[in-house]
């Protein structure tokens, strides 16, 4: 329920502010999603021709990508308010296929890259989110935040100079208005204003027209011209589940990122196969692909305050409205308005408590390398999946690497009934990285007739424990002593008695 201010102002919390029923019943908040989504189409265009021309397609396949993703994963999507459209990541993967085999074998990959996900959504996928440690998280949001920027240098390179002080002038509207007002999108009004100015003033810069033809004409249902055979699949399949993999990545780190911002929680497993049914429904209309778009979906949540399906499916209807019906105005916005829109973006995206001095002298240096790491290779690569890979890999390695040494192996020996025993304690979590010197801890020459290894302090996690102890044992024996291995827990008892003396 919402909770009454002193004045009797409702205030909603963040689970209410995602009610579609709730923003529809509003007028404030519905004006919120209506500006959203009309600001997100707009950023929306150049980037879907710029991906199009990546993957070697013509503009309306990347545009009707837009708009199909948009709009049914605002039904079938978890994650409220996250924009999902043809994105870069995906252009890359599809790119080679579109050169060598054609238009045809793409829309197909398309096709199987939803049914993929929606496999891989449906058996738990989303799970491993888990595994995906803080400091990833930070360096997905910071080289997101570089990408985003870097998309953008090209805008300003080799163009007339008037564009930097149209540029200037749009991020001056887009930080200062909200200090003066937050009843419209700042960066909807810096499109606006710098579109009047430079129409009004006949001023000579590039605009979204220069990207490429719009198109002038509804996406149509198809069915892609490929032979349906063993030798087709073999064709799409690596690219297929490459694309699946990538999408799912990008769209899942994307929704929990929206999760943090807006203090709330979605289903990801939802999430997980609403990106194939909508890969698969934008396949059947000829679109390109895609996935969750961070920074069109910073643009709605972040700059613009939206919170529910409604901006998103708006998006997309906006998306269609505007390079259809009104081509020709759109054709005549600026790029230096879009690129102040996206800089913004990239500004606010970035993590800059992250690198402040403070926190890198505070952090572990292990925290900071999973961090560095991540940005660099996402940058390097200009692949976010690949990026994140590289940062859970480097923190489970040096995760590994911290837990191996907190075992430990103490020796005591004792004379009972006037014979010698030597007993080990062995403490700590005992797994491939820390048993590997357990090997090395006992004093198999030296030691008395009869030995103990004591095992109450420790767990045995894998076959490479089992094989380590196999050999302490066997090593024993070998010089003809009595040992014995006490105080397994009973997971560690039945690992041993399953594989023991079974692994060479």
């Amino acid at each position: 329920m919402a909770v009454k201010t002193a004045g009797d102002t409702p205030v909603l919390t963040p689970e209410q502010l995602q009610s579609v029923v709730g923003a529809l019943k509003s007028p404030r908040r519905l004006k919120t999603e209506v500006l959203a989504g009309l600001v997100v189409a707009l950023a929306l265009i150049p980037e879907a021709i710029a991906f199009s021309v990546i993957a070697g397609v013509d503009p309306r396949i990347g545009l009707f990508a837009a708009f199909t993703m948009a709009v049914t994963i605002s039904f079938v999507g978890g994650r409220p308010a996250m924009i999902s459209a043809a994105t870069g990541a995906v252009a890359l993967v599809i790119a080679p296929l579109m050169k060598s085999h054609g238009l045809d074998y793409l829309i197909a990959a398309v096709i199987l890259a939803g049914i993929f996900q929606i496999l891989l959504g449906l058996g738990g996928v989303a799970k491993l989110m888990r595994f995906i440690p803080r400091s990833v998280m930070v360096g997905f949001v910071n080289a997101l935040a570089i990408l985003i920027f870097m998309s953008q240098v090209p805008e300003l390179i080799g163009v007339p100079w008037l564009v930097y002080p149209l540029a200037a002038a749009g991020l001056l509207i887009i930080f200062g208005l909200p200090r003066l007002t937050k009843a419209v999108p700042s960066p909807l009004v810096a499109i606006v204003v710098l579109t009047l100015i430079t129409v009004f003033a006949a001023v000579a810069v590039p605009t979204v027209g220069d990207k490429g033809a719009l198109p002038d004409s509804l996406p149509s249902l198809l069915l892609p011209n490929v032979p349906f055979s063993l030798e087709t699949l073999k064709i799409i399949f690596p690219f297929s589940l490459a694309m699946a993999f990538v999408g799912l990545i990008e769209s899942l780190m994307t929704a929990k990122l929206v999760d943090d911002i807006t203090d709330t929680r979605s289903p990801k497993t939802r999430e997980a196969w609403g990106q194939g049914v909508a890969n698969i429904v934008t396949g059947f209309f000829g679109g390109m692909g895609g996935c969750a778009m961070i920074g069109q979906t910073m643009i709605n949540v972040k700059a613009s305050g939206a919170r529910t399906r409604i901006s998103t499916f708006l998006a997309g209807v906006f998306l269609l409205i505007l390079v259809v019906v009104l081509g020709d105005v759109v054709s005549l916005i600026p790029m230096a308005a879009l690129v102040a829109v996206m800089v913004f973006v990239s500004i606010a995206t970035f993590d800059w408590h992250s690198i402040r001095p403070s926190t890198l002298k505070m952090m572990p240096k292990s925290e900071t390398t999973v961090m560095l790491a991540t940005v660099v290779f996402t940058v390097a690569t200009n692949n976010l999946a690949i990026g994140v890979g590289v940062g859970v890999l480097v923190a489970m390695v040096l995760f590994a690497r911290r837990v191996a040494h907190f075992m430990t192996v103490e020796r005591t020996v004792k004379t009972i009934e006037g014979h010698e025993i030597a007993t080990y304690a062995v403490n700590g979590e005992l797994f491939f990285a820390s048993s590997n010197d357990l090997y090395t801890q006992f004093d198999y020459a030296l030691d008395p007739e009869r030995v103990v290894i004591d095992m109450h302090g420790s767990h045995l996690w894998d076959a490479s424990t089992i094989a380590a102890l196999d050999a302490v044992t066997e090593k024993y024996r070998h010089y003809g002593k009595d040992v014995e291995v006490v105080g397994l827990n009973d997971a560690s008892v039945l690992m041993r008695q399953r594989l023991g003396g079974k692994l060479g």
